[in-house]
């Protein structure tokens, strides 16, 4: 039977746990697309290691549509403009009568969906249009009807409604008849660390399950140690849809309930609604998609225009052993543990005064789970610009941060191993004669005097 209902793929990369796919395919045959707008994603910053990733897990589903007979397009374009008329013919080539998608959130997506849509209906074809991408899909609103500013009471009713809607993840679509032929993925992006993601649904799956098992009950003693294996690394396939919110919560609950915990409680799940909680105000705040701060007070904050400064933070020298390790984390491995993440970004908006947009763009550079509303919403909170964000006065301080979370020095020795030498006290904050000997940069910043100009560049836009 030839397919009649089409899918389309963005970051939503899996087969099980998707409501376009299953529902579509009660409809009948389907057929599933998927728009590389590389011109686009690079003015986007996405990084080669999330390219590669992403082409990387189209290659594994490709191979398991073609063991279901279902076809697989995959088509290239520069930008999302051509997006529309590439879908038109593409129906009226193969004769679908419906598309199915998730709508995306962000500013320039959210214009491509309803382009694609009006094209779409103009042309005949039925559009489906289905909510985003998310644990909780609808609207998390306060008692007003307006979105949440502040993260615990939208927790709250995050996970209110949660309880409300729970479903286990729908499955992959049943097999189809016929022949069709296995979808060419051409190789996009660089720089994947296959040893350390796997780019196999099995694989990932395994993961999942095997945090949720084994470490997931220690994630709120664990998480901000970045020496210790206590984060679950699965924010790449959440950031590209490979795993399903579904799937996530099928697993926490079956898991929880083995070991007589409830799963409301867990840290990690309140962790995945920060997830939410930003991709929601990417929606209602378009203003976030165009750069601008959630605080339109603080677009007068007077950020420093220091090259030298910002060229030492990316690289990974500037004389910070903690931020250090930090920044060589996530250039030699695409990732960067999220305590790290805050450290990291205090310490250049704050401490070396310098733009958060500079800093969140080469985020998005580096990052394999690089997701554009977290990354804006985590650079923002750091930088006290944004919704819910940490106070202007609250600096960290990179040597106590080192001291608290990496008390052995096990992390830094790991990515700064020109002071694997050094002893547990001495390795946070070396001497000036043993920056010498290990050949280790002096600090481009004195904290103390940086951490009060930061405070007095946001005291200033009080008056």
């Amino acid at each position: 039977m030839a397919a009649t209902q089409l899918v389309w793929l963005r970051n939503d990369l899996r087969l099980e746990d998707h409501p376009g796919i299953y529902q579509a395919r009660q409809q009948g045959d389907i057929a599933i697309v998927f728009i590389a707008t590389m011109q686009q994603l690079q003015e986007h910053n996405e990084a080669p290691a999330k390219l590669a990733l992403k082409s990387a897990l189209l290659q594994d589903m490709a191979k398991r549509l073609h063991g279901l007979a279902i076809p697989l397009h995959v088509l290239e374009a520069e930008r999302f403009s051509q997006c529309p008329q590439l879908l038109v013919d593409l129906c009226q080539r193969h004769g679908y009568q419906q598309v199915w998608w998730q709508n995306e959130l962000p500013l320039h997506e959210a214009k491509r969906d309803a382009t694609v849509a009006q094209q779409l209906t103009t042309a005949g074809v039925g559009c489906q249009r289905l909510a985003p991408d998310l644990i909780v899909s609808g609207q998390v609103l306060n008692q007003q009807g307006t979105p949440f500013k502040v993260f615990t009471p939208f927790y709250r009713r995050w996970l209110a409604m949660l309880q409300q809607q729970l479903q286990n993840a729908y499955p992959a679509p049943e097999p189809q008849t016929g022949d069709v032929e296995l979808a060419r993925i051409p190789q996009w992006g660089a720089d994947l660390r296959e040893d350390l993601w796997p780019t196999t649904q099995e694989l990932i799956q395994a993961r999942l399950w095997s945090f949720c098992k084994k470490r997931e009950a220690s994630y709120g003693e664990q998480r901000d140690l970045p020496a210790t294996p206590g984060t679950s690394t699965l924010s790449p396939y959440l950031a590209l849809g490979a795993i399903g919110p579904r799937q996530c919560l099928d697993a926490l609950r079956y898991c929880c309930e083995e070991s007589g915990r409830a799963w409301q409680d867990s840290i990690w799940l309140k962790e995945m609604a920060w997830r939410d909680f930003y991709r929601q105000l990417m929606g209602f705040f378009p203003e976030l998609s165009r750069l601008e701060p959630f605080k339109p007070e603080t677009n007068a904050v007077q950020w420093r225009d220091d090259e030298a400064g910002f060229q030492a933070w990316c690289e990974g020298r500037t004389g910070f052993p903690i931020v250090d390790a930090a920044m060589r984390q996530l250039n030699q491995t695409g990732w960067m543990h999220n305590r790290l993440r805050m450290i990291a970004a205090s310490f250049l908006t704050k401490l070396l005064l310098i733009d958060w947009r500079k800093g969140e763009a080469y985020f998005m550079s580096k990052l394999i789970d690089g997701e554009f509303a977290a990354n804006n919403g985590g650079w923002q909170w750091s930088a006290s610009t944004g919704c819910d964000a940490v106070p202007y006065f609250r600096v960290f301080n990179p040597l106590r941060q080192s001291e608290k979370f990496d008390p052995a020095g096990d992390f830094i020795r790991r990515f700064v191993p020109e002071l694997q030498r050094l002893d547990s006290k001495q390795i946070h904050d070396p001497s000036e004669r043993l920056r010498q000997v290990c050949q280790y940069p002096t600090p481009i910043v004195d904290y103390k005097s940086a951490r009060q100009r930061a405070i007095d560049a946001f005291a200033s836009l009080k008056s």
